[in-house]
């Protein structure tokens, strides 16, 4: 444990400090000027694996049905005929690929058994892992279908492709929607997303949706799968109904309801720091919103130019009703949007999101670690963390404007007893790497460790705790970018 207290290490261009306690009396709140303080306790439970187990189990079972039902279709006399087994292969490809397809929208439909347990990037992170298989196994399709339709009509493999997109129904639409599937694979390639606005990403994505019903419509209608196979059939629609109910209920039902129910509209913009400011929200039953502390939610803001977006922040503190809080940074066109916002604007939300929370805790004593407004979720964390536990809080900033929140989250830490660090100044001087990390919290490989920052700060922490002992399951953190 390092010794809370005032000594202070200077070095040039920066400063490395226990922050002092703030004056007797000082607290943080959320509200605008006037209301009382004081928060209604979190009514957000601790997430349960039974749910995403069952999920798990009926995927994999689901897979081995298509697989079955795939195989079972095809006759001894068909696999003999020419271009039969090269045709059997492209409907197993397709079949296959459009499980997958299939698959790819659950993990991205945000389903609360989901969000909970295993968290909204893990799954984005799935999701992208999984989305080159499902584009790769349908352009086999297509290929081995081509090819197999032109040995058995004897004729070349353009000829048919000729006559496949003209002669059959729904073969066009499936290849415009396969050109749709192609392009938002594209702009999801690391490279390319890194030159691509968030805005223009999502409505590039917008069109899988439209894609997979272009899809349906082809599988449905020409799936040779499928005739004389009433089983098969039901099978598949059931599952592409499924699939589009997830998303209808999970996507738009649930985000409208909770809206609706909340109510929320702007009431103060206020400026934190350089290029960051906080919003705070006024709306109805607040205190039956199950938030934890560190969690973030899907944020559209109804005005001019920023409806048709939604974009994810995390709450800056805990919501103390009727009052909620989100602290954006004001770069790229949305932050800069919302710097101008004017009160009184209505907002959307989905969520809350995210397994950045108390309930990953596996020890009694923890370090939270934030960069710039990475110490949104972190601010909020700390707040919601049960009142035993032993805290260390490292902030990281390049200058002193930049710590924005810094206040708040010093006279928390004061409430715990706990241990603030500030560590100002350039990267380059400045650092997080093992050793900066073992002179701060000599135990680290003893404590829950939650980063919060740019990507290459989390990166560093992480591999500085590992390189210090700290178990895998005590390392805690979450990306909210595309």
């Amino acid at each position: 444990m390092v010794p809370p207290g005032n000594a202070t290490l200077q070095v040039p261009g920066s400063s490395f400090a226990p922050s002092p306690r703030p004056p007797s009396g000082a607290a943080a709140t959320t509200e605008p000027p006037g209301p009382g303080r004081g928060r209604a306790p979190s009514v957000a439970q601790a997430p349960r694996r039974r749910g995403a187990d069952m999920i798990l189990v009926v995927v994999t079972v689901g897979f081995a049905i298509t697989l079955f039902l795939a195989v079972s279709a095809e006759s001894s006399g068909a696999l003999a005929a020419p271009g039969g087994v090269v045709t059997a292969l492209g409907r197993l490809a397709g079949l296959t690929g459009t499980y997958l397809l299939l698959l790819m929208v659950v993990l991205v439909a945000r389903l609360p058994v989901l969000e909970r347990v295993i968290g909204q990037d893990r799954l984005v992170r799935w999701h992208r892992r999984l989305g080159p298989w499902p584009i790769s196994l349908i352009a086999a399709h297509a290929v081995l279908i081509t090819i197999g339709y032109a040995e058995a009509a004897r004729t070349g493999a353009l000829h048919e492709l000729g006559v496949l997109l003209d002669s059959y129904p729904n073969v066009l639409a499936a290849t415009v929607a396969f050109g749709l599937l192609v392009l938002a694979g594209v702009t999801s390639w690391r490279v390319v997303r890194r030159k691509v606005r968030y805005e223009t990403w999502w409505a590039i994505h917008l069109y899988f949706y439209l894609a997979l019903a272009l899809a349906f419509a082809h599988q449905i209608t020409n799936g040779a799968s499928f005739v004389g196979h009433p089983l098969a059939r039901a099978y598949w629609v059931i599952l592409w109904l499924a699939t589009a109910g997830t998303v209808v209920v999970f996507r738009v039902g649930v985000p409208v309801w909770l809206s609706f129910r909340h109510r929320l509209r702007i009431v103060d913009v206020r400026s934190e720091g350089p290029g960051v400011v906080s919003l705070v929200c006024q709306g109805r039953h607040l205190e039956r919103l199950a938030v934890s502390g560190g969690q973030f939610m899907q944020w559209r803001f109804l005005s001019r130019g920023l409806w048709w977006q939604a974009h994810p922040y995390s709450l800056s503190a805990m919501p103390v009703p009727p009052f909620a809080r989100v602290t954006v940074k004001s770069d790229g066109d949305h932050g800069a949007a919302l710097a101008r916002i004017r009160p009184g604007t209505r907002v959307a939300i989905e969520g809350p999101y995210g397994t950045f929370t108390k309930h990953a805790r596996t020890t009694d004593s923890v370090v939270l670690l934030a960069a710039g407004v990475g110490v949104t979720p972190v601010r909020a964390l700390l707040e919601d963390l049960p009142a035993g536990v032993d805290v260390v809080v490292v902030l990281r900033a390049s200058t002193h404007e930049d710590a924005v929140l810094r206040q708040e989250v010093a006279c928390l830490v004061a409430e715990r007893s706990g241990v603030l660090y500030e560590l100002i100044g350039p990267r380059s001087i400045v650092s997080t790497d093992a050793g900066s990390l073992a002179r701060l919290v000599p135990d680290i490989a003893a404590r829950d460790v939650y980063v919060c920052g740019p990507a290459g700060y989390i990166d560093a922490v992480v591999k500085a705790a590992r390189r210090l002992g700290t178990p895998a399951d005590q390392i805690h953190h979450e990306a909210f970018t595309f």
